[in-house]
């Protein structure tokens, strides 16, 4: 096994067809990475899953996710989210709640004859505009000697508690999330048999990518920046990994719900969703629009969610920035990336 720490390009290695006089079937890994911000950790409370499991009027939505009363544990659909690791099921979000990562596994696994491997990179909070930002996106240098000028502005303010960044720590962020996404799924890969014991001596194929992301672009002008860095992130990703036509999968935002995006969401969506015609990008990058996929029982309840706590509780978990938390909207988000990857992967080659 190769020390996580070589470098990507050597530690994917592994991932080369054998070499002549090896096995040319060797029992392979479908490997799916997952990356964004906290809409990508995932938002959907364990509680509100269980209630809407066994709520009549919901139950059938979950069925196939269930047996004998329980979640089901995948047993070809494996799964690592930063600190957690095991079969797929509900819990593979921020603490214990889930994301798209379920359903999209789920129909992954049901899709392939192959086991599948979920790797999840997401940062609650975190920018493409900065720390996402990929190496070939450059260095934004107005925008850091902003950040340095407020940082010494704070830093001179006897008012404000607490040690500002210095410039190195400031610079030192810019694309910091994406190197920790790159150095996620090297590891990963690198000490895949160990994490993973019913993988063991499988061969690890890389084949999609899903980016759900947004949310820490709509300030700052970010907005208008979003498209380039996005299709910048795309092909550093696809060089980084050695896959120069990895499918590519763009959750587009959708908080606005059913009424129409405005504004710099409204910047992004048109950025996200515009991506898939770069030239270079046909049949191997496709945008997904989430907003009208609205949990509408979710939505029209959210006003008044305090007034009736007993009422939101079987129907959402929270805010509207995380879609509402809402179990159905991302399972049927979950399931269209899912569906749409699979399209992408079928897409003639060449």
């Amino acid at each position: 096994m190769r020390p996580v720490l070589l470098p990507i390009a050597l530690c994917l290695l592994s991932l080369a067809p054998p070499c002549p006089g090896e096995d040319a079937k060797r029992d392979t890994v479908r490997v799916f990475i997952l990356a964004g911000q906290s809409n990508m950790e995932g938002k959907v409370k364990r509680e509100l899953l269980d209630l809407q499991a066994e709520a009549p009027e919901t139950l059938d939505l979950f069925a196939h996710l269930r047996k004998d009363g329980e979640w089901i544990q995948r047993e070809d659909v494996f799964i690592k989210f930063l600190g957690k690791k095991g079969p797929l099921s509900v819990g593979y979000g921020s603490g214990t709640s889930s994301g798209v990562e379920l359903e999209f596994g789920n129909i992954l696994g049901d899709h392939f004859d192959d086991p599948v491997l979920l790797i999840k990179t997401a940062w609650g909070g975190h920018s493409l505009v900065k720390d996402f930002r990929p190496p070939s996106a450059g260095i934004p240098e107005e925008r850091i000697q902003r950040e340095i000028e407020k940082a010494e502005k704070r830093a001179a303010d006897p008012k404000r508690p607490g040690k500002a960044p210095d410039e190195e720590t400031i610079r030192a962020g810019y694309g910091a999330s994406y190197r920790k996404m790159m150095e996620e799924i090297r590891g990963t890969l690198g000490d895949m048999d160990h994490l993973f014991p019913e993988l063991k001596g499988r061969h690890p194929e890389i084949s999609g990518f899903l980016w759900f992301q947004g949310w820490n672009d709509m300030c700052d002008g970010a907005e208008k920046e979003y498209r380039g860095n996005l299709v910048h992130l795309i092909r550093d990703v696809r060089k980084d990994l050695g896959k120069p036509d990895l499918p590519f999968v763009i959750g587009v935002m959708g908080q606005n719900m059913s009424q129409p995006a405005k504004g710099a969401m409204l910047a992004v969506q048109q950025a996200q969703l515009t991506t898939e015609k770069e030239p270079g990008f046909e049949n191997n990058v496709k945008a997904v629009p989430t907003d009208i996929l609205v949990d509408k029982a979710a939505e029209a309840l959210f006003p008044e969610w305090k007034e009736r706590m007993d009422e939101w509780r079987k129907t959402g978990s929270d805010r509207p920035y995380h879609y509402l938390g809402s179990a159905i909207w991302h399972l049927r988000m979950g399931r269209a990336f899912g569906q749409t990857m699979i399209t992408l992967l079928e897409q003639p080659k060449g």
